[in-house]
């Protein structure tokens, strides 16, 4: 996963907003921890992807008996919730996709309560723009990623939608080679290798390689996740 769920402080019975979720993998660990998890996304496959790991988390005793895990298909730039509707959003790998990303930055702040805390996390910089530099076809195609982005530009763009950052993060170091040998050599025996690598070291988590990705994360992590806050409102009393 690219979130810290401790700093984003997820909790039982809090109301998790996962958008643009994909097939479910930060919805996952919610449910898990006992939130009431909405996991939003345009994709109709994806949501069913998601659905049925769910049902079968609960089928296997996986999540609290308290814990809720619902499905919607929305788009984030006008979503189908009231204002201050969630006590933690995610917004993983999401908004490079967003032509209008002020759009969706606002609307994902609006249905945050105040005291809420989210985590939005994006591909960093300099890993992307090596991918970008290597392949046209890694983001100029439907749906793919439109920009690339300075972590102080978007910490800029959520504090101007009425966010304070109160934190950063940088996740998956071992990942960015792999884009870059599928960038430069397509899924040749090489990049075929180092897939395997990947998924064994997802699979088993061994500690050497745990170590090796965080010592590397500060430097070619291939994500960087910012933590935020949407400040609760103070209403004076007059004497």
């Amino acid at each position: 996963m690219t979130v810290d769920y401790d700093r984003l402080d997820v909790r039982p019975g809090m109301r998790v907003l996962d958008l643009g979720c994909g097939e479910g993998r930060h919805t996952f660990e919610a449910y898990r921890r006992g939130a009431d998890v909405v996991a939003l996304d345009l994709s109709v496959g994806d949501l069913a992807t998601t659905a049925s790991w769910c049902v079968a988390m609960e089928l296997a005793g996986e999540v609290p008996a308290t814990a809720s895990a619902t499905t919607v298909q929305g788009d984030l730039l006008a979503l189908p919730f009231p204002d201050a509707s969630f006590d933690r959003i995610i917004a993983s790998e999401v908004l490079e996709h967003i032509p209008d990303d002020v759009t969706a930055i606002a609307e994902m702040t609006r249905v945050l309560k105040p005291g809420g805390l989210a985590a939005v996390t994006v591909p960093r910089w300099l890993p992307e723009r090596v991918c970008w530099a290597l392949s046209d076809e890694y983001h100029a195609n439907e749906g793919g990623h439109v920009r690339i982005y300075k972590e102080d530009e978007l910490s800029a763009r959520l504090r101007d939608a009425g966010l304070t950052v109160t934190g950063n993060g940088f996740a998956h170091a071992l990942h960015s080679p792999y884009w870059w040998l599928k960038c430069a050599i397509g899924d040749a025996g090489l990049t075929k290798a180092y897939h395997r690598m990947l998924v064994w070291d997802i699979t088993e988590k061994p500690a050497l390689t745990r170590v090796l990705e965080q010592a590397l994360n500060p430097l070619i992590g291939k994500s960087v996740a910012i933590y935020l806050k949407k400040e609760e409102v103070t209403v004076g009393v007059g004497a």
